[in-house]
């Protein structure tokens, strides 16, 4: 593990929201379509003609009050409507990449839900076609890498995850890896064991969302039966004092997602959250926004808000997380080996 530069134990916590906000990082829980402002929305319903049953940009945020998962992803899937051409998943993601570098985010691995469109008659071509053009523009224009992660919708069967796994086939070679995010309750890992066993086998990459309504149980699954890579969230972890150990024994990254946390009630207030707790006792954890259009912040929003509530974090917190989130991506070694000498060089500048 990389040492963290000398000047990181000086560093006064003052100076912690603008270094959080300049230090290199990057993105491995982000939902693309979780992305989607409602003024894109409106602009994009208003492009292809799609009715959307909101009558402004100020009625459709004031939806946005969540009970739990299940309220948001309702509304989720109503904004996704309006996506349908290629270019439509082009602006949607150059958006996001705007936002990102602005955050200095240097490398995000994108969620994307095909059966959320598919089902709808939208091509998977469509939507891979356009998110790649704009990880291609990206990288050209600002600076970003990005890799992208096929999800499966866990709130429908198995079988409709094989069928979306062979629909992508054609396009293997555009994506790295595949995920499982939707509704958690009553869709254990254990429900797609198969599917995850075939992409495995295909070389993909392997993550999981677990233990964010869930139960550690779920977690457990997810790491002994899908043999996953990484936890999205996992903050339910700690109910589970031998799931800790097993997973700093693993050092098994958890993508925490504070802000998204808090909106879908997991815990009442940012000050109750536990990433504080999951770093003491030695895991793999990351910052991260989610569905940052309709849980209200972004990369650095996450951190900086993060901080503040939390005042047991320091600068070295700060450090490791950026850290964590360049050892758990799924970039290359010489990628993770320069943005790591970046983020030494804003804390020794301090």
């Amino acid at each position: 593990m990389t040492t963290a530069p000398d000047s990181v134990n000086t560093i006064p916590r003052e100076r912690l929201p603008d270094l959080l906000r300049d230090m290199p990082k990057a993105e491995l829980h982000i939902h693309i379509e979780g992305s989607l402002e409602p003024e894109l929305i409106f602009a994009l319903a208003q492009r292809n003609g799609v009715s959307i049953p909101y009558a402004s940009v100020e009625a459709l945020r004031a939806a946005y009050a969540f009970t739990d998962l299940q309220s948001f992803l309702d509304i989720y899937y109503a904004g996704a409507s309006v996506l349908l051409k290629e270019e439509d998943f082009f602006d949607m993601a150059m958006a996001y990449f705007r936002r990102a570098a602005a955050d200095h985010v240097v490398h995000a691995e994108l969620f994307f839900d095909p059966q959320t469109h598919t089902d709808r008659g939208v091509s998977f071509e469509t939507v891979i076609k356009g998110l790649t053009r704009a990880s291609e523009t990206a990288q050209r224009e600002l600076g970003v890498s990005s890799l992208l992660i096929m999800c499966f919708l866990r709130h429908l069967s198995e079988e409709a995850a094989f069928a979306t796994l062979e629909e992508s086939l054609p396009w293997r070679h555009l994506f790295v890896g595949v995920g499982l995010d939707s509704g958690e309750r009553g869709n254990p890992p254990d429900k797609f064991e198969r599917v995850f066993e075939r992409c495995r086998a295909l070389g993909l990459h392997v993550v999981a969302h677990a233990g964010e309504e869930g139960p550690p149980d779920y977690i457990w699954d997810a790491i002994e039966l899908l043999k996953v890579e990484r936890i999205d969230h996992g903050v339910r972890c700690l109910e589970d004092p031998r799931l800790v150990l097993r997973l700093a024994a693993a050092r098994m990254p958890l993508t925490v997602c504070p802000l998204s946390n808090v909106k879908l009630c997991v815990f009442k207030t940012l000050a109750e959250h536990n990433l504080a707790t999951l770093m003491e006792a030695g895991l793999c954890v990351t910052i991260n926004s989610d569905d940052p259009a309709y849980f209200g912040g972004y990369m650095n929003q996450n951190f900086v808000e993060t901080f503040e509530a939390l005042p047991q974090l320091s600068a070295r917190h700060a450090y490791q997380l950026a850290l964590n989130s360049f050892d758990a991506s799924f970039a290359s070694a010489d990628d993770k080996h320069r943005w790591s000498k970046q983020l030494d060089a804003v804390f020794a500048a301090g």
